[in-house]
């Protein structure tokens, strides 16, 4: 806890310091992002004013030894109490139980100190029997008429009753004073055994005010994930209840509610909704094992045959500039006419790599200018050390984009655009590159033929496309959404050139000036 009673300033000297920085992406760039909308927080920034005030003065106790007072109090006025009715009056008020729990509990509270929060509770077996600190035990009040229930189960663990499952939705989960791994103590004073039912009957038959002791387990709340299938209970034969189920589509943001259940787990939409089942990592995995994979996805690895995402942990960033921009697409898509038309756009803003190759340099060519060159020896050597992001071989000649590339285009202060294969986004999409991942769709067959014809009349294309390398192109941009849509950030139908160009410029802005879902593994 920080004791400095100008914690906003020093924050607002800190945010100052930020943004001062380079805007260069460094090694660090993106914890200095989540540092920043952290700070610019309007919660962070009202609960250090608040610290602030807490701070400017300080409550203490006048005295911690009231009940020695009241003694004294009482042996001057005993004498009196006889012959005056007024003290004997305040003589019976300081010896009233309630009265002296009171000064007592004053007492207690006055002569601890609360820099340093209390130990958590110890669930070890060994300390079962152990009496429960005062300290870690919560009353949590509520009011019900008989029959109600409270949309709560519970759960024997180490001969305690523990809240397994909170029902969303319900009378214990809008209150939210209740916790799945709470720990029932007392239902209105009486110890609650080791019996669920019996504590399920004694809660229904319960009206008006019910206090139940607890330890709580203070739990973090799940991350949010986000969906990489599509899911419609109405058409899932495995779900219990299809009423229950909650419909979502791949790329939608759910908030887990609840985890309990190893096969249905209770979640919401972020943007709010009320809650249903959905299957659980474990259940959709085994369902997708048992499923026979499109045939036309041929895996082109042992990464590809192993990888399988169903759910994945998002956590929220400030808006910020990807390292790298890479486009998917088919071949013959215009993904790269796309690329060198970004880069003429604003050269100052974007770059991309300069391909290594082992062939020989042509009369009037330069290392650096369109190939870097270098022999097939040492080209291999890298190509084995792991020094490639991919590579392949022409005419007999390797041709590769070297990853130590990549990071001398971000480091110049640029986004770095990639037209790459689809399997090299695995490896590119980690907090090394944090990328931003678009994919260039095909249109339908006739309109790629007649924008192909349209591109051979303005003299843009040179080569008329046949109809089986138009279907060829159809068909791979297909086989590719299947096969990678789930890492696709944006997709982008290039039916008409300048338009898909000006709707990933306007996605691109975008990231500059809304909130970002990435990857928890690129944060912490």
């Amino acid at each position: 806890m920080l004791v400095l009673s100008f914690l906003y300033t020093a924050m607002q000297q800190v945010l100052d310091n930020l943004s001062d920085l380079p805007n260069s992406m460094g090694a660090g760039d993106l914890d200095l992002i989540f540092l920043r909308g952290l700070m610019e927080s309007p919660i962070v920034r009202s609960l250090a004013k608040a610290h602030e005030r807490l701070e400017e003065t300080k409550l203490e106790a006048v005295r911690d030894n009231n009940l020695e007072l009241v003694q004294e109090i009482l042996k001057d006025i005993t004498h009196i109490a006889q012959q005056d009715s007024t003290a004997a009056e305040l003589a019976r008020i300081l010896q009233e139980p309630h009265f002296q729990s009171l000064l007592e509990t004053h007492d207690s509270v006055a002569s601890k100190s609360y820099e340093t929060p209390p130990p958590s509770p110890v669930l070890d077996p060994m300390f079962n029997n152990q009496p429960v600190p005062p300290d870690a035990v919560r009353m949590v009040g509520i009011r019900k008429t008989a029959g109600e229930h409270l949309g709560v189960t519970f759960r024997v663990e180490r001969g305690e009753l523990v809240i397994a499952r909170i029902l969303h939705g319900g009378m214990i989960d809008q209150q939210g004073l209740l916790h799945v791994g709470d720990i029932i103590k007392e239902v209105n004073g009486q110890e609650v055994g080791s019996d669920p039912r019996a504590l399920q009957e004694v809660l229904k038959n319960a009206s008006g005010s019910v206090v139940l002791k607890i330890l709580p387990s203070y739990q973090e709340p799940h991350p949010p994930r986000q969906a990489h299938f599509d899911y419609d209970p109405v058409t899932d034969n495995l779900i219990p209840c299809k009423e229950a189920g909650l419909k979502f589509v791949a790329g939608d943001l759910l908030q887990i509610v609840n985890q309990d259940d190893p096969n249905w787990w209770q979640a919401c939409h972020v943007e709010g909704g009320s809650a249903g089942l959905i299957p659980s990592q474990l259940l959709e995995e085994k369902r997708k094992a048992f499923v026979k994979r499109d045939l036309e996805v041929t895996p082109t690895s042992e990464f590809d045959r192993h990888e399988l995402l169903i759910y994945e942990e998002v956590a929220r960033m400030p808006p910020f500039r990807r390292k790298t921009l890479v486009l998917i697409g088919a071949q013959g898509v215009g993904r790269r006419s796309i690329k060198n038309k970004l880069i003429m756009s604003d050269q100052s803003q974007y770059g991309t790599t300069i391909p290594y190759t082992s062939r020989r340099p042509k009369e009037h060519e330069k290392t650096g200018q369109v190939y870097s060159f270098v022999t097939r020896s040492d080209m291999e050597r890298d190509i084995k050390a792991g020094r490639y992001l991919e590579h392949g071989e022409y005419e007999g000649n390797l041709y590769g984009t070297k990853i130590d590339s990549i990071h001398e285009v971000v480091e110049s202060g640029k986004m770095c655009i990639l037209d790459v294969n689809p399997q090299a986004v695995k490896v590119l999409r980690t907090a090394e590159f944090v990328p931003y991942v678009v994919f260039i769709e095909a249109p339908d067959f006739e309109t790629l033929r007649a924008m192909n014809k349209a591109a051979l009349e303005s003299g843009i294309a040179t080569k008329q496309l046949t109809d089986a390398d138009l279907k060829r192109t159809v068909d791979e941009s297909c086989r590719i959404q299947r096969g990678y849509g789930h890492y696709f950030d944006l997709c982008l139908v290039n039916d008409n050139m300048e338009r898909t160009f000006q709707q990933l410029q306007v996605a691109l802005q975008k990231l500059y000036n809304e909130s970002q879902w990435v990857p928890v593994s690129w944060v912490y």
